[in-house]
């Protein structure tokens, strides 16, 4: 917890699922969390729960689509805090469905924001975590790509994606920066609102309620892997329901 405390993180998806509950998490343990995300209502709101709790955050609007978004959140972190300790890319979406559906909309949808937003997110970080000497860059992944299924194939297509740029930037990284993958498994979290088949959708739900596991357990775990001491880097964890088979 102390290697927490006064660390400034910037946090992509921050208002809702792994993302608020990683802000609220580490903003209990003393880090000052910087949040990203397309909801300026629910970034409010969030940002003043944080503050009426003790903590310290402050937040703006977020499209991982627009790279100079992600710009903007680096740069906020830094002219509001002076530094940015770690980047976690968690902004995500899964409009799973059948490659014979031709979804090709939410295929794109899914490369622009899932591993086009990570990219982006790297891109603005890396060249600040170089100047400072220090960073750390968290990429939310999934079980998705460890597990190929039916009609997840484009998602966990850009899942892998970004599972092969983490491993290729923790290689290039060097001694002073950080890289980890979290790989979650069935999260409950509102994942499914983004799914435009209703059949899938409303099979995905049904699994969620039956076996997933609170978003609580994902920022724990990312929360272990940013306290640990800076010669140690955790380079991938995988956290899934033990029912998830």
């Amino acid at each position: 917890m102390e290697n927490i405390k006064g660390k400034v993180v910037a946090i992509t998806g921050a208002s809702s699922g792994i993302g608020k509950a990683t802000a609220i998490l580490l903003a209990e343990r003393g880090a000052k969390v910087v949040l990203g995300a397309r909801s300026e209502d629910r970034l409010k709101e969030l940002t003043l729960q944080i503050e009426n709790s003790g903590g310290e955050a402050a937040y703006i609007i977020t499209d991982v689509k627009q790279r100079n978004n992600l710009t903007a959140l680096v740069n906020l972190a830094c002219e509001q805090y002076g530094k940015l300790d770690v980047l976690i890319n968690n902004a995500g979406i899964g409009p799973i469905s059948s490659f014979d559906d031709l979804c090709v909309e939410d295929w794109e949808e899914m490369i622009d924001v899932n591993f086009k937003g990570t990219l982006y997110g790297i891109a603005a970080a890396l060249p600040v975590f170089r100047r400072q000497g220090f960073g750390h860059v968290i990429n939310v992944i999934s079980t998705a790509g460890l597990k190929i299924v039916p009609q997840q194939g484009i998602y966990a297509a850009t899942k892998n994606a970004v599972r092969t740029i983490t491993e290729a930037l923790r290689q290039e990284a060097g001694d002073k920066l950080r890289v980890t993958g979290i790989s979650p498994g069935f999260i409950n979290t509102d994942f499914a609102e983004s799914m435009t088949n209703p059949d899938v959708k409303a099979q995905i739900i049904a699994t969620r309620d039956k076996m997933a596991i609170s978003p609580d357990a994902i920022a724990r775990a990312i929360a272990f892997a940013i306290e640990q001491p800076v010669d140690v880097d955790v380079g991938d964890i995988v956290i899934r329901p033990t029912a998830q088979g």
